[in-house]
């Protein structure tokens, strides 16, 4: 079976920006758009084959036909009909709100199917790009109510300047924000559930402030001060660098600048590519050859033995 790739979800947001419909090549008269939704299997929000014997088909439809030789045997076991991943390129032209997710627990305890423990791995952003991530203080939750009534909770979370190549791993519960001029991929459970803690007193485009989720945002929020939120890693080229490791994901970041064979053999999982920099030709152990560039994602299935990579190329790849 060879590689899938999809038809991308645009979406408009009220902080979206001008990067991701020229960083994917599209010819789309679109502004204003925050998020793609590269491979998707949240209800209502399916990424659709875009090529293929499988063209037109929804993710969880594929996934349904081809079970654990597509996604693996123990993945099919765990997760079902419900593709277990959820792909975005996200580009912030202004600040998001200050949000946090769910753990599994929590989510079912409030009536949500799952939770949402998610990363971020930065691409070409602006140079005054920020982001907010983790606790930076100890506080209390009465503390944080009073904080997000009061219009100082900012000063309780960690911020960053990043820049392209820098990762950040959120396990539900952690207080975090995409600030403005970031550009970056995000990779996460397949959930949509996120609780909005405060959203600096931004009115929609009909006057109205959105939605916040205090409450639900307070059952969540892990109190927990680290020093550092920032995965620390040492980039290195034609080789596989890990990033995350965790019972969600594991995802690692490769930066090819010659050809490289990459051993699946002893994995039961998809493999999914995403393509930040540069163009590889891809070649499976059965011979089906496509192409990775940037802005393309791929899904490869668990029956894939190996991969070879021809190219320059920059991807991250990641599995269950």
């Amino acid at each position: 079976m060879k590689p899938l790739k999809f038809n991308a979800l645009l979406k408009q947001t009220i902080w979206g920006g001008d990067k991701i419909i020229p960083f994917k090549h599209l010819d789309e008269k679109l502004d204003k758009v925050g998020e793609s939704w590269e491979v998707s299997g949240v209800k209502d929000n399916e990424t659709i084959v875009s090529e293929g014997e499988y063209k037109g088909q929804s993710l969880n439809s594929v996934v349904k036909d081809l079970k654990g030789d597509f996604v693996g045997v123990e993945n099919y076991k765990r997760f079902g009909d419900e593709f277990p991943l959820l792909i975005k390129f996200i580009d912030a032209r202004q600040q998001l709100s200050i949000q946090v997710h769910p753990t599994d627990e929590i989510a079912h305890k409030q009536g949500k199917e799952r939770g949402k423990t998610e990363m971020w791995y930065i691409m070409d952003s602006d140079k005054d790009a920020k982001l907010r991530s983790g606790l930076k203080q100890e506080i209390t939750p009465e503390q944080y109510k009073e904080m997000v009534e009061n219009d100082t909770i900012t000063d309780a979370i960690a911020e960053y300047s990043v820049k392209e190549g820098d990762c950040f791993f959120l396990p539900a519960g952690r207080i975090h924000s995409i600030g403005a001029g970031c550009f970056l991929a995000e990779i996460q459970q397949t959930s949509d559930v996120t609780y909005r803690i405060y959203d600096f007193k931004r009115k929609d485009k009909n006057g109205n402030e959105r939605q916040l989720h205090t409450k639900e945002a307070a059952e969540c929020i892990n109190y927990h001060v680290e020093s550092n939120y920032r995965t620390e890693y040492t980039p290195l080229q034609n080789q596989g660098v890990s990033l995350v490791h965790c019972p969600y994901f594991n995802t690692a970041v490769y930066d090819l600048t010659e050809p490289m064979t990459i051993d699946y053999s002893e994995l039961d999982s998809f493999v999914i590519l995403i393509g930040i920099k540069g163009e590889g030709k891809i070649v499976d152990n059965e011979g089906h050859e496509t192409s990775l560039k940037a802005g393309e994602t791929m899904i490869i299935p668990a029956t894939t033995k190996s991969i070879k990579v021809d190219g320059t190329i920059k991807f991250l790849e990641t599995y269950v």
